[in-house]
């Protein structure tokens, strides 16, 4: 039998504590906590978590995998699911202090369950409402009433881009507006006007990507653009077209996931310069609950699937320390 050291080319290896930088696939005895471990990177999968208690889809939200908060959407009979808010805590999803303004087909942005920013939404609408935790407090206005957007930021310091806004022509909108805790800017516009965009990212540096473009009939758009703070830039594109997807990370390492016409369950990874097409999540959905944490560590809620559904996914990726058991 192959011994360890001629497979690998070293042997294993004693530590007080796990090594600092290991290499993928290496073994090692940690002395203190007397097991043998060893590290690998997972390319991430998508596991089922606790459903929200209300049926919906297009909703927003903010926050992490085991602490975020959901609000707004829509699903029959319409306007009670438009104002709901519910927090999860990793495990289950807990109603709290609702919207003031109901609001679908809106935007979001947040990175904790304790502040986030909910942003214009349907008959375009102008209305910015921030929350704390505890409840919603009515800010300043958007500078044009807009629906299915893109965003990107916290409630503090945002991006809102793309969309549908009056008096664009066809129905869809290039514009960008920049809060700052306290009032929106219209900032230069995206390259490429549409809407049901997706986004995330931070207020200076943030992703736009996919979309409708309007064309007569339903459109999944694979274009991507970069926001320097500045400007827009285009990018390469995903691989898969896809409208009202969910996303999540940075403008350097994203996710996105549903949204497709007839793979809303594809997921994609963006890692700064490309998309590459990693594991699909276990339901076929469109309008998932986005914006969740990063590319590594995400969460999806809620969305269509031949009805509205409850559905909580949860995505993990990234590199893993593992005990190696004699079982």
């Amino acid at each position: 039998m192959a011994e360890y050291k001629s497979i690998k080319g070293n042997k294993i290896q004693n530590y007080t504590t796990d090594p600092d930088n290991p290499l993928t696939g290496q073994v090692w005895y940690n002395e203190t906590d007397q097991v043998l471990k060893t590290f690998y990177v997972n390319p991430g999968s998508w596991a089922t978590g606790g459903d929200i208690n209300t049926a919906r889809n297009s909703t927003q939200g903010s926050g992490t995998i085991s602490s975020a908060v959901a609000f707004g959407g829509n699903a029959p009979p319409g306007p009670p699911s438009a104002i709901l808010t519910e927090t999860y805590n990793g495990t289950s999803w807990t109603e709290v202090n609702d919207l003031n303004t109901g609001r679908l087909q809106f935007s979001s942005a947040g990175t904790t369950q304790d502040a986030a920013l909910a942003i214009g939404g349907f008959d375009n609408l102008t209305e910015t409402e921030t929350w704390n935790g505890t409840s919603w407090t009515e800010v300043n206005d958007l500078n044009q009433g807009r629906q299915t957007t893109g965003s990107a930021g916290t409630n503090t310091a945002a991006l809102t881009f793309g969309g549908d806004a009056p008096p664009a022509t066809p129905e869809y909108f290039a514009g960008t507006e920049s809060w700052n805790g306290t009032s929106w800017t219209e900032v230069n516009d995206l390259g490429t006007a549409r809407f049901w965009i997706g986004g995330c990212g931070t207020q200076t540096a943030a992703l736009g990507f996919g979309g409708d473009l309007n064309t007569g009939t339903p459109e999944y758009f694979t274009g991507t653009e970069s926001w320097n703070g500045t400007n827009w830039t285009e990018v390469n594109d995903m691989n898969s077209g896809r409208r009202l997807a969910g996303g999540a990370g940075t403008q350097t390492d994203a996710l996105v996931a549903s949204g497709g016409p007839v793979g809303g369950n594809l997921t994609e990874s963006w890692n700064g310069t490309s998309w590459t097409e990693v594991s699909d999540m276990i339901l076929t959905r469109g309008g998932a609950t986005g914006s969740f944490g990063t590319a590594n560590s995400a969460l999806m809620a809620g969305g269509y699937a031949a009805g509205f559904v409850t559905t909580t996914e949860e995505w993990t990726a990234g590199p893993v320390t593992k005990t190696i058991s004699s079982s």
